[in-house]
């Protein structure tokens, strides 16, 4: 059964931008890009099928393509979303991240073993917890790689996968005693003057082929014959996930207010798992990790979702970068589209 929760809207914003005001725009070349350049990314976007861009450089946007205002499923670039109210949470000290799931009492319907039990909340949070049980919303590529239950111990092996997510999102819950998306809403979208996240959730039975995802900003996956605990689905237009975006690149200040403490941040964009060592790619907590190399001298960190969509911040850089794909229904655009749009991101800049 569905059910719908439409969140108030009243808070009062402590922000420097009020709800429904966009973020300043600016000339490219005020920051160092070419516009010129720029036409030869519109171009792309065009061309191979892209929903929207947006570039924010500084705090302003100098570029922005389609409908940035459309919210879409944003699939796992959730897990960055998590990342900023569990951070909350664990400043707050709701959440302990030495605390085990036999402390919390976590077990699921495939029953965890007292080894799998002792996985800390910071392995979760690492994808380093060592549970290989059924999860709600697990994609092909997941199981592709899915390790033997029992080969390795909580915190000595990563493999990305949603039992990890899903618990992180249950934890969240039990410390916070709501639901994720009225935290997120609460203390992160409304503050922030979101424009098109409203906090409505739902949830739909993930096994039934009638329900689909609903047009809200949550969603609530369950497959139950797999796991107790549900897939957390946000839809988010690319402005909004570009302020969030900016949030971190502000180290978690927003006008006058530390919404996320700096050191929460700089914990979950450490490189625990290098996975990808010839492009310096590894995973935090809820973050993928660009780590210093010859051709980059500071840290970025980002979160993709199947592979197209991109939310990305470069401090080093003063950047934020937001793709979007309208993956719920047929779409063109691919990995190696993707990867062309970053080449002429970057080389966009002039000089």
């Amino acid at each position: 059964m569905i059910r719908k929760l439409q969140l108030l809207l009243s808070f009062t914003l402590i922000t420097s931008f009020a709800s429904g005001q966009s973020l300043p725009h600016a000339a490219p070349g005020e920051h160092g890009f070419s516009a010129k350049k720029l036409d030869t990314l519109r171009q792309h976007l065009e061309e191979s099928g892209s929903s929207s861009l947006m570039i924010v450089v500084d705090g302003e946007v100098i570029f922005e393509y389609g409908e940035v205002d459309r919210p879409h499923v944003i699939h796992s670039m959730r897990k960055a979303l998590l990342n900023s109210i569990i951070g909350i949470a664990v400043i707050e000290g709701k959440i302990d991240t030495s605390s085990t799931l036999a402390e919390l009492g976590i077990d699921d319907v495939h029953p965890l073993t007292e080894a799998e039990k002792q996985a800390r909340v910071a392995d979760v949070l690492k994808s380093r917890s060592g549970v290989y049980v059924p999860a709600a919303a697990t994609s092909e590529g997941m199981l592709q790689g899915k390790p033997e239950r029992g080969s390795h111990a909580p915190g000595t092996y990563y493999y990305y996968n949603n039992w990890d997510f899903n618990i992180a999102g249950h934890i969240l819950e039990e410390a916070m005693d709501t639901s994720l998306f009225s935290v997120f809403h609460e203390r992160i979208a409304q503050p922030l003057g979101m424009q098109d996240f409203t906090g409505e959730y739902t949830d739909i039975d993930g096994e039934s082929e009638e329900d689909t995802i609903p047009h809200t900003s949550g969603v609530y996956q369950y497959e139950r014959s797999k796991s107790k605990y549900p897939a957390y689905h946000f839809r988010m237009s690319t402005r909004d996930l570009a302020r969030y975006g900016q949030l971190y690149l502000n180290n978690g200040r927003w006008g006058d207010e530390q919404f996320i403490d700096p050191s929460w941040i700089e914990a979950s964009t450490r490189p625990y798992s290098l996975y990808n060592p010839g492009y310096g790619i590894a995973y935090g907590m809820l973050w993928y990790v660009l780590v210093p190399n010859e051709n980059r001298a500071t840290k970025s960190f980002f979160h993709t979702g199947v592979g197209i969509h991109m939310l990305g911040v470069y401090p080093g850089s003063k950047l934020v970068l937001v793709h979007r794909v309208d993956t719920e229904k047929k779409y063109t655009f691919n990995q190696g589209d993707f990867y062309k749009m970053i080449d002429l991101v970057w080389g966009a800049q002039e000089g």
